[in-house]
């Protein structure tokens, strides 16, 4: 059984790039999910590989969220069909955009104290 790495609390985000993220002084490699109850690894290395079962920790907690940030990637893309209509049939507000400027909008608001989400797919780019 795999252990999934978890922080019980949502932090901003120091860097990102070469397929993962620096926060609260650590380094995960691969996607990474923030929900109200903390960050934790996201398997989805890829637009390619998202599914609306990925999404399934967000419905679970959508309550305790007001907005989803999806960061897609290096670039901005659609989301799977199956993943638009799960994010309507919960009702849950969303915006979907590169990794690059996901992460950046997610420290801005997550500062502020909103109720914020933040599902994002790594980028290869380095970045700060």
């Amino acid at each position: 059984m795999e252990t999934v790495r978890f922080l019980p609390q949502r932090t901003p985000i120091e860097q990102f790039g070469s397929g993962g993220f620096r926060f609260a002084g650590m380094s995960h490699q691969g996607g990474l999910l923030v929900l109200p109850s903390g960050m934790r690894a996201w398997p989805v290395p890829s637009l390619a590989a998202m599914s609306a079962e990925h999404f399934s920790p967000v419905v679970a907690e959508r309550t305790q969220i007001d907005f989803l940030i999806i960061g897609t990637g290096p670039a901005m893309a659609r989301l799977p069909a199956e993943v638009v209509a799960v994010l309507r049939e919960c009702n849950l507000p969303h915006e979907v955009m590169a990794t690059s400027p996901a992460v950046h909008i997610y420290n801005v608001v997550v500062e502020e104290g909103r109720r914020v989400a933040a599902a994002f797919v790594p980028v290869e780019r380095a970045n700060a």
